[in-house]
């Protein structure tokens, strides 16, 4: 489509000798709110680095803001948020902010702000080595948002948060859908679900469907999302693929 920031077509992915990613296609609007929702193991995370592209794909195609996945007219354009957190111990959270920044060729006055929208004020001077679990992870968001990126590609990003900060951070991804920013956000948390504009829900490599939540509920005739996936999951069990 010629309006998506991300088009995948037939991606299939080989980990370890076996196809963890099989056959997924799936076009993401701009400008919206995108959750991967999935269990543990179901591939989210080999899909996301293909489409950063950081993973070697073994067929598809991967197509972001119009370049091939890995283009490197993409590296300043896109955002990403590992699930294990890809920053320096031994630096504090500014040092280390400003280390990403100076790669990214970002505005200084990113670092004070990125630090602000996910709630580290307090902590900018703490070793990153000396964060609690929830604090990395939103250090690890706030190297994403450096710069002005067009997309944002993050791996479970409120993990281990509390649920007012999860909530915070979920209101600074809306803000940033309504200025043009699109987000592709995995999760394995049902209740995350009903935040996004659309979902991509997978399980064994596969993606059961591709819609909004609330066409989700009307299609399986549930009153959640969390039922939503275990219907299709039913459907996919009783009627072979």
């Amino acid at each position: 489509m010629a309006n998506s920031a991300i088009s995948v077509a037939g991606l299939r992915v080989r980990r370890g000798g076996r196809v963890v990613v099989d056959g997924v296609g799936f076009d993401v609007p701009r400008g919206v709110v995108t959750g991967l929702l999935g269990p543990s193991g179901c591939g989210k995370t080999t899909l996301l680095r293909a489409i950063v592209g950081v993973q070697i794909v073994a067929g598809g195609t991967v197509t972001v803001l119009g370049h091939p996945a890995g283009a490197p007219p993409l590296r300043r354009l896109i955002g990403y948020a590992t699930q294990s957190p890809a920053i320096y111990a031994d630096l504090t959270v500014t040092e280390s902010l400003r280390y990403f920044a100076d790669v990214l060729r970002a505005p200084k006055s990113d670092v004070d702000r990125v630090i602000a929208e996910v709630g580290l004020t307090d902590h900018a001077d703490k070793l990153t080595g000396s964060l609690s679990g929830g604090q990395l992870s939103r250090a690890n968001l706030a190297v994403a948002l450096l710069g002005k990126p067009e997309l944002l590609v993050l791996d479970e990003p409120t993990v281990g948060l509390d649920p007012v900060l999860r909530d915070e951070l979920w209101g600074l991804f809306r803000k940033l859908a309504a200025s043009g920013v699109t987000l592709l956000v995995s999760s394995h948390v049902m209740d995350e679900a009903a935040r996004c504009d659309r979902l991509l829900l997978m399980r064994d490599g596969k993606l059961l469907a591709d819609d909004t939540p609330q066409h989700l509920r009307e299609r399986t005739e549930a009153t959640d999302l969390e039922q939503a996936f275990l219907r299709l999951v039913r459907e996919t069990e009783v009627t072979p693929s």
